[in-house]
Order: structure tokens, then sequence, then C-alpha cells
């Protein structure tokens, strides 16, 4: 069950985090990484599965989270594996949505 309190983003203006603020975030996530620069700078990670089931038990666990926090990944998938990516076009940059969605999606593989 993912514990991570909910936020409304309707009510929080988003804004592109620091490049210092970015980097510390992601220090605090295991496994993302920057990638690109400018507007198309993202977060990313891959997720690794045993087969194809869990893969897309994954990517429909990620997709109902993103409808609820109104924050849609670009999302790669294959048989064993998924690579997510986030970023913020409103902002042109990477946003504390993206840093939060990073944290819901990888707490749904946490014990």
């Amino acid at each position: 069950m993912n514990t991570l309190p909910k936020k409304d983003w309707a009510a929080t203006p988003r804004r592109a985090l620091k490049p210092t603020d970015i980097v510390t975030r992601l220090a605090q996530l295991h496994g993302w990484t920057l990638r690109g620069d400018g507007e198309n700078v993202a977060i990313e990670k891959t997720y690794r599965f045993a087969n194809y089931h869990e893969t897309m038990a994954f990517v429909n666990a990620v997709a109902f989270i993103a409808h609820v926090e109104d924050h849609h990944p670009e999302l790669l998938v294959r048989y064993d594996h998924c690579v997510v990516a986030l970023n913020t076009h409103d902002v042109h940059g990477i946003s504390e949505t993206d840093m939060d969605c990073a944290a819901r999606f990888d707490a749904l593989l946490q014990g």
C-alpha cells in the first residue's frame, strides 16, 4: 500500500526546480537519473521484472497513480522492464510533482 500522503497539486503552483534542488532530490531517490537538458530535461528510471505480466501490472499501477496525481509520465514498456521518464511540460523542466511521482512509483515495489 502506498503510504505517501496525497498532495493537491491544483492548490500548489508548479515551478521548475533549480539544478541544485534536482541533484539533492535525485540523491534521495534510488535508481533515478537525469537525462536530457533544457526543456527536454527529465528524470528517468528503468524498472525490471520477471515477465510481461509483472511489467504490465506495474504499468497499470503507474497509470492509476498518474491519473490521481494528474501528472503523466513517459513510459517505454518491454517484456521484462519499463522505463519511466518524468518532467513537467508546464514549467519546461523538472518540478516537485516529478519527484513526488517518482517516490510514489518506487513505493509500489517496496514491501
